[in-house]
């Protein structure tokens, strides 16, 4: 198998996210430049945080034209599995490959600190290493990670099962106080109906070692490789 990290201009993210999946998972990645067009020899596809293209005209709407978004749709069209963390998260909503809008935080300011998540089901991809209803300890760092969309398109994602984690406190529970950003149903990572791309605003490469102050982080990137050795 192997990764592939894209990065655009203002990816800041990207050796974090390649230092985890070569040194913590230790698997084959490189990094794939925002003119590449040529995915063919990527299984995964992670798409990083940062502020790609310093966040002009809106978050991740800039990075959604670059030459390498139209073939990462070809790839996800032909199966492959894409994950997007942060402004990965962004710039795949901007791309319409994910549905909704990451919009400013409740309270207009930039949040950075280890949040809990809790994990609705281990059906996916994303998740196939995590037990249903596990908390996550992960951190986040964003200004717009304000997850909304529209009544119809919530009503879905909760029918479908394409929720895959929820803002909670220690226990799970889902209360205002443990919702960071003001997100829509506590939403924190969603995934397609077709369950291979996905898109969260916490960090896992952030907490892939104890070093960093968790590691579960490793959940969600073991559970890509257990899929992929799966396929």
């Amino acid at each position: 198998m192997k990764f592939g990290v894209i990065q655009f201009p203002g990816s800041n993210c990207d050796s974090d996210t390649y230092y985890a999946v070569r040194d913590v998972l230790r698997q084959p990645v490189e990094y794939i430049w925002h003119q590449d067009t040529d995915l063919r020899k990527f299984d995964c596809i992670l798409v990083p945080g940062g502020f790609s293209y310093g966040d002009y005209l809106r978050t991740g709407a800039v990075a959604r034209f670059s030459p390498v978004m139209g073939a990462l749709e070809g790839f996800a069209d032909r199966g492959g599995l894409v994950l997007g963390i942060c402004n990965g998260f962004q710039i795949l909503c901007e791309a319409h490959l994910l549905p909704g809008a990451l919009t400013a935080n409740v309270g207009l300011k930039f949040i950075c600190r280890h949040v809990n998540l809790r994990v609705e089901h281990n059906r996916s991809a994303f998740a196939n290493e995590c037990r249903e209803g596990q908390v996550l300890r992960i951190p986040i760092a964003h200004g717009e990670g304000n997850y909304y969309c529209d009544p119809e398109t919530l009503a879905r994602l909760e029918a479908n099962g394409q929720i895959l984690f929820r803002y909670c406190d220690e226990q799970g529970s889902l209360t205002d106080e443990a919702n960071p950003n003001g997100s829509l149903a506590n939403i924190a990572g969603i995934v397609n109906e077709r369950g291979n791309v996905a898109g969260m605003m916490p960090h896992p490469e952030r907490a892939s070692e104890s070093v960093l102050g968790s590691e579960d982080g490793q959940f969600v990137l073991k559970s890509l490789v257990s899929a992929l050795v799966k396929a």
